[in-house]
């Protein structure tokens, strides 16, 4: 079988450290790069000096959809500029230099972010791999992993029962993403029409969602939509936050929305993603608390 390639020239794009950050939950590692599956298309990545090689099987009438996922066009020299002035934002950008947001597909993003609560990332991939196995279509028989699946669409997944989706491990999360899933494929929540929305529009509709918090709709917003002040808040970013800015102080929710809110910066989001992979990294190299 012939792959088709293109290369890509971007400088100050870590590749290995974006697809690993905990925006999306597909990618594996594959010889000297990463692979995925993207809009139903098996996908190679592979970093080089001067940026990567992207690998598909199938000639696409061009590359924009992974242009777009990648977010090749955000300066990201003025995004970083953008951030506050302070001594750990700094440490974070030196130790995850490079770092991007991806741009994914909403249904996608919304439903992976429901089965993301209370999992670790390495969990979370079993149960969406799971999923994409049981649910999802088939890639073409050519595709260099035949086995592999596409995400499985809301309809798909509404045509599933609770005990189906249990069998993926997805626990609790199962009632919620069929529910969800449900009220998607029969139109009652147009998630293309969030783009057209503010981001508190936005967040109130994705709220309206069973198994969806702030933090979900943060995410969601952030990583599949054009909302860079979205800042979702879990256990690393919280972490992050208390122990970075309010040293031996404990700041109270609404205390520390307000912070958030109002020193962050237009690309919060970004900021947001540089503390969560800093945080975790740090945390990683030290090894557990006691």
């Amino acid at each position: 079988m012939e792959l088709v390639a293109e290369f890509f020239a971007v400088k100050n794009y870590a590749l290995a450290e974006t697809l690993q950050s905990g925006q999306a939950f597909r990618w594996k590692p594959s010889g000297a790069g990463w692979e995925s599956v993207l809009q139903k298309r098996w996908v190679y990545l592979e970093q080089t000096p001067e940026g990567f090689e992207a690998r598909t099987t199938h000639p696409p009438e061009d590359w924009d959809w992974l242009r777009n996922y990648l977010q090749l066009g955000v300066d990201i020299d003025a995004v970083i500029a953008s951030f506050p002035d302070d001594p750990h934002m700094k440490a974070a950008v030196e130790a995850c230099r490079g770092l991007r947001l991806l741009r994914q597909d909403p249904w996608e993003c919304l439903a992976s972010f429901i089965l993301s609560s209370t999992k670790q990332i390495v969990q979370i991939q079993q149960i969406i791999r799971l999923l994409c196995a049981r649910y999802g279509s088939p890639l073409d028989p050519s595709a260099v992993h035949p086995h592999d699946a596409a995400f499985p669409t809301a309809a798909q997944i509404a045509g599933a029962t609770e005990d189906g989706l249990r069998g993926c491990k997805m626990g609790f999360r199962a009632p919620y993403l069929l529910a969800t899933a449900r009220r998607v494929a029969d139109g009652a929540v147009d998630l293309e029409a969030l783009r057209g929305m503010t981001m508190e529009e936005a967040e109130a509709r994705l709220l309206e969602l069973p198994g969806v918090g702030e933090k979900i709709a943060q995410c969601v917003l952030l990583f599949a939509y054009d909302f860079p002040r979205a800042f979702p808040v879990d256990v690393w970013v919280r972490r992050a936050v208390v122990e970075l800015y309010f040293p031996r102080r404990r700041p109270s929710p609404a205390r520390l929305r307000r912070f958030i809110a109002t020193h962050f910066g237009p690309h919060a989001g970004y900021a947001q993603q540089y503390l969560f992979h800093y945080m975790r990294t740090q945390t990683a190299r030290r090894g557990p608390r006691g």
